[in-house]
């Protein structure tokens, strides 16, 4: 198929910012909390992972709530996202993990598997916590089994962020609606005029496999098992690959020498798939000019989208259930913490919060933009379920993926020993 040439303008959104929230900041961690005092004072624990721009963003939300609720004190706790995971799993299995703490739907059954994570309904029908006013359905993302694990802070959806000087140059552009082919002929296009690849790395990211699989009937996971067979998953691998080689898709190596930056901000490549609100690190870390495009399709019109989240849950075991919820309730209803967060973690997931805070700074106004063209364009769907297992499966995929572009291992046997992590992680 040809290049698409007739852009909607409207459809690639400036972006612009500093370093990426999401980068690991060094550990400071509090031990203790879920205690009482003699005067009454309850301390709970809160633990979260995430950049220093979330860390400041957070405290300042909890110097609300403590002025709110005098009697509960918040003791904080966070680190990057890797050694987050790594202690909370030390916390879980010791029966000490915080009373309430930042989670995603990957860690959802597995935690909830193990009795770690509190049903929140029971605290919502008391009237601790209100399950009100999630926009776009964002609030099933913490529900498993008729269960609400967790409770979403914000949302976000995957997007393409481009270099908008390289599809300029290149004479290419792209719309909602674009297929995988025009995408890869464009891709072609920017690599014949501007000598460099198109792509970062697309087919070793999980997420956007998902988006790929729904959009031809599948989808990465069902409620207890992968959703693909071993020939799909050696068909996308084997094509990205041969990608690879062509320098269609930028050199593995390569990308890992300009690590932590991005090969699409350090010019390596011309785009790059990750989550819409991630887009903030390509300006702070690149020379060039991004923005945010549509997700190529296979039918001209599903994407495969849906709405992730980052969420609060609470430890099932906690002496404080009641101050538990009314702590999450602020966080994600309170006005206020609304315009201190921002869009840190996603599009703030309830209409107080998001009809709070208005964005004033180029990224943040595109990220809005390209989540509302999405929702009206009716493409969103609902989350892909994830077993228990599936963060193991996650980084499986990471890995194998990795081995593949280099060359290290074939697309086949990728496939094989993804299925055989897969059904160890499920087992375990």
């Amino acid at each position: 198929m040809g290049t698409s040439r007739n852009v909607e303008r409207r459809t690639i959104l400036k972006v612009a910012g500093a370093s990426a929230a999401t980068l690991g900041l060094a550990a400071t961690t509090a031990c203790g909390g879920d205690g009482g005092s003699g005067d009454g004072t309850v301390t709970l624990r809160y633990a979260w992972w995430g950049g220093e721009p979330r860390t400041i963003a957070i405290k300042k939300s909890i110097a609300l709530f403590e002025k709110k609720y005098p009697k509960i004190k918040i003791k904080p706790e966070f680190t990057d996202y890797a050694a987050f995971w790594e202690k909370f799993q030390t916390q879980a299995s010791g029966g000490n993990p915080p009373d309430v703490f930042q989670n995603a739907v990957g860690f959802l059954r597995k935690y909830d598997k193990r009795g770690v994570l509190m049903d929140l309904k029971a605290q919502a029908d008391a009237g601790n916590l209100s399950l009100e006013n999630f926009r776009n359905g964002v609030l099933a993302n913490g529900q498993v089994e008729g269960k609400q694990l967790g409770i979403p802070v914000g949302a976000n959806t995957m997007a393409l962020v481009i270099d908008l000087k390289a599809f300029e140059k290149a004479g290419v552009e792209a719309k909602f609606g674009w297929t995988w082919g025009e995408y890869f002929d464009a891709l072609q296009t920017i690599q014949d005029k501007l000598k460099i690849s198109g792509d970062t790395g697309y087919f070793g990211i999980m997420y956007l496999y998902d988006l790929y699989l729904r959009q031809n009937g599948k989808a990465f996971f069902t409620d207890s098992d992968l959703g693909f067979t071993e020939d799909d998953l050696t068909q996308w691998w084997e094509d990205g690959y041969k990608r690879v080689r062509s320098g269609l898709v930028a050199d593995p190596k390569k990308i890992e020498q300009v690590a932590p930056k991005s090969g699409l901000s350090a010019g390596l490549a011309a785009s790059e798939f990750t989550w819409d609100n991630f887009s903030i690190r390509y300006e702070g870390e690149g020379e060039s000019d991004y923005g945010l495009a549509p997700i190529p399709t296979t039918d001209g019109k599903n994407t495969g989208q849906y709405l992730g989240s980052l969420m609060l849950s609470a430890f099932s075991g906690t002496k404080h259930p009641k101050e538990v919820a009314q702590f999450i309730d602020f966080m994600v209803h309170d006005p206020e913490v609304g315009k201190i967060m921002g869009y840190d973690r996603g599009i703030l997931a309830t209409s107080e919060q998001y009809d709070a805070f208005t964005p004033t700074d180029e990224n943040n106004k595109g990220v809005k933009a390209y989540e509302e063209q999405v929702s009206e364009a009716g493409v969103l769907g609902k989350i892909t379920p994830h077993p228990s297992g599936a963060d193991v499966i996650e980084a499986a995929f990471l890995r194998l993926g990795g081995e593949v572009s280099q060359g290290k291992t074939k697309p086949a046997d990728a496939a094989k020993a993804l299925f055989s992590e897969a059904k160890a992680a499920f087992a375990g």
